[in-house]
């Protein structure tokens, strides 16, 4: 993927060229680069079926509208050309059905569509005014109620019997100091928990003060050089800390494997590590497996935060939300009998 395309009096040189690519990737987070190379594929091999001929830089206006219009419509009932692309694309395990995409993967496909243009330098055609009210009437069409990522949030009760769960073998300790770290430093995503290593555990001021500062090198709102570092805690702090006295690590990957004959492996979890370890202490607490996903931890945070009255800012602080808006949702979701301003005057 190049870059930029400039006149023919300003052409980088090919070392420049690649120079400059490989500036894009590392300024990239790995979840997006990630998300860029699906949609990439998936757009060329849309295009490919829809017209037979390659994504072409700049795209034209024509071909984005079809693309939006075969994207706003539930297909399985409506032959034509447009179900004729969709079966290809379910046919080469591109698309998984020919009902109507979220509204949210297709502004997900288009925003990569529209980066892929931004790299080189060139308009987008999603920016055309017309096409841009196809957009807008389209996401309207296919508007869906509001779906949580977790089916409910782990509140302070909830995490409470996970971490009843927890024995003192190295498995049970690893559980308590992971769901602890997840949801006392703000409602971390499994990546950003599993992605820790010793030396992002600050200790300088726990024998003080009680008091751990987590260090993220990188979050979905937040790069390498504006690593935050967030206060962990109380019973958190001492959970971690015990974890690393336990086991004796001092360097490397912080949350690891254990054996079966519990014992730490000296390998990284997996990416997706906190969802299976939330879904057997959720079994061992007596609840459904599916009673809630890694992210309900995150929601439970803030959930949380705002039963007990703290302010949205600081639980932004903490979640490192960008978007109030999107913040105030889990505020809002709060039935409003337990609302703390309920009981200003106390009982």
């Amino acid at each position: 993927m190049t870059p930029l395309a400039l006149p023919g009096y300003a052409q980088l040189s090919a070392a420049d060229e690649a120079a400059l690519t490989e500036l894009f990737r590392r300024g990239t987070p790995p979840n997006t680069l990630r998300a860029w190379e699906r949609d990439l594929a998936y757009l060329a091999a849309w295009k490919m079926a829809a017209f037979g001929r390659p994504l072409a830089w700049p795209e034209d206006e024509t071909v984005a509208l079809r693309f939006i219009l075969d994207h706003a419509q539930d297909l399985t009932d409506t032959p034509g050309p447009a179900q004729d692309v969709a079966l290809e694309l379910v046919a080469i395990g591109l698309r998984t059905s020919l009902a109507c995409p979220a509204p949210a993967t297709l502004d997900r496909r288009i925003a990569s569509w529209q980066a892929f243009h931004r790299m080189r330098n060139l308009a987008s055609p999603f920016a055309a005014p017309l096409v841009r009210q196809a957009r807008q009437k389209a996401r309207r069409v296919a508007a869906r109620p509001r779906a949580p990522k977790s089916p409910r949030p782990v509140t302070r009760d909830i995490l409470q019997a996970l971490l009843a769960t927890c024995d003192d073998s190295h498995r049970g300790i690893r559980d308590r100091a992971m769901l602890m770290l997840a949801f006392a430093s703000g409602g971390r995503r499994r990546s950003e928990v599993t992605a820790l290593n010793v030396e992002d555990i600050g200790r300088d001021d726990f024998d003080g003060k009680g008091l751990l500062l987590v260090r993220l090198l990188e979050t979905k709102t937040t790069r390498q050089d504006q690593a935050p570092r967030l206060p962990l805690k109380g019973r958190a702090a001492r959970a971690v800390v015990n974890w690393l006295e336990v086991t004796g690590l001092t360097q490397g990957p912080l949350f690891r494997p254990v054996s079966k004959a519990d014992r730490p492996l000296p390998r990284r979890l997996a990416p997706d590590a906190l969802r299976v370890i939330l879904r057997h202490r959720l079994r061992l607490a007596g609840l459904p497996p599916d009673f809630a996903t890694p992210h309900g931890l995150r929601a439970g945070f803030l959930t949380q935060a705002a039963l007990d009255g703290a302010p949205l800012a600081a639980a932004m602080q903490l979640s490192l939300h960008r978007s109030a808006i999107q913040a105030q949702k889990y505020y809002a979701d709060v039935d409003i009998s337990e609302n703390p301003a309920a009981d200003l005057l106390g009982d």
